[in-house]
């Protein structure tokens, strides 16, 4: 007999409901958001299928249920919200809500990507959030030195600039210096191991044939993207990245508007990074396209449109297993 789990998922807890295939509730209980408590509480239903939310607590619960052995799908909360209309919100009419979504084949699927991207995305994400830093230290530094009306000629952050930054004995300059450096440190560790990751993925190889495309860049468009078969089409990654602008229309009447808001935020900024960096050093269609775009555009709207390119040429590129060309 299949049957059909729900699981309300927080922080400490999980309250879980299991169904039947006609419906009928076998198990409705609260139990601790832990492999002990995922165990016990599909003891004698190890057959069952699971559902959960794309929560903020999602992550340790799917990968204790994968460990546990129960095949678990996650939903997406922005259709979920669409589909499930209760008005009253407990935790376990929302499992039970769940379980019914997961019998009936209505829930609204999120897409998972297998443990090891998982971890490539946590080390990607923790560089991107590293190179923020590294950014947010600097414009302290800089606030620092224009509130004490010193202006330097040359880059401060060079290690001749550094030198001089802690000549000046300003406290708060030496503090954010030594967080920077420690920052620094860390990414150029990292980025030491993505020389070495880029090994074995043959699809980080393909982008890395990309001019501007670093060891990086290549891993973290990669883990972003996951599976490029879970994209019927170009487009439907661009919209994935937010690279394409929202549509107002008005009777006859079509405008374009700014990038999407909803995104995946990490690969829409690396794209963009990437064009910049591309632009600087191939004279390749991609590069002719932008100045193309620049004359009608600022440079800025140029580059958001040049990402979107971009990303359909990777799109092909991993569809195909096919290195860049330049011409097109």
């Amino acid at each position: 007999m299949t049957v059909s789990a729900g699981l309300d998922v927080h922080k400490e807890k999980c309250h879980g409901v299991i169904v039947d295939e006609d419906g009928e509730v076998l198990k409705d209980e609260e139990f601790e958001n832990s492999l002990q408590g995922m165990e016990s509480f599909f003891q004698g239903f190890r057959h069952a299928d699971a559902v959960i939310e794309a929560s903020y607590s999602w992550r340790p619960a799917y990968e204790r249920l994968e460990e546990v052995g129960i095949d678990t799908k996650l939903a997406h909360p922005n259709e979920l919200e669409a589909i499930s209309n209760s008005e009253t919100k407990t935790d376990s009419i929302d499992a039970k809500t769940l379980a019914h979504l997961l019998r009936t084949g209505f829930v609204p699927e999120a897409y998972v990507p297998p443990r090891g991207i998982r971890e490539l995305r946590d080390k990607t994400r923790l560089r991107a959030r590293l190179g923020d830093e590294r950014s947010r230290m600097k414009g302290k530094i800089r606030a620092e030195l224009e509130k004490h009306r010193i202006e330097m000629e040359k880059n401060p952050f060079t290690e001749s600039g550094k030198r001089k930054l802690r000549e000046m004995r300003i406290e708060p300059v030496n503090h954010y210096l030594a967080v920077l450096e420690t920052i620094e440190e860390r990414i150029e560790k990292l980025e030491e191991e993505f020389k070495e990751i880029v090994e074995d993925y043959e699809e980080a190889q393909l982008l890395r044939t990309i001019p501007g495309v670093s060891h990086f860049s290549a891993l973290l468009i990669l883990a972003e993207i996951g599976d490029i078969d879970r994209f019927p089409d170009p487009e439907k990654l661009c919209s994935y990245s937010g690279l394409v602008p929202k549509v107002h229309q008005s009777g006859d009447h079509r405008r374009l508007g700014s990038v999407k808001k909803e995104r995946n935020k990490f690969l829409q900024w690396i794209l963009i990074e990437c064009v910049w960096i591309h632009i600087g050093c191939s004279d390749s269609q991609l590069t002719q396209y932008y100045h193309r775009k620049k004359e009608e555009k600022d440079s800025k709207r140029a580059a958001i449109a040049t990402a979107n390119k971009m990303l359909k040429t990777i799109y092909y590129m991993l569809k195909r297993g096919e290195e860049f060309r330049p011409e097109g």
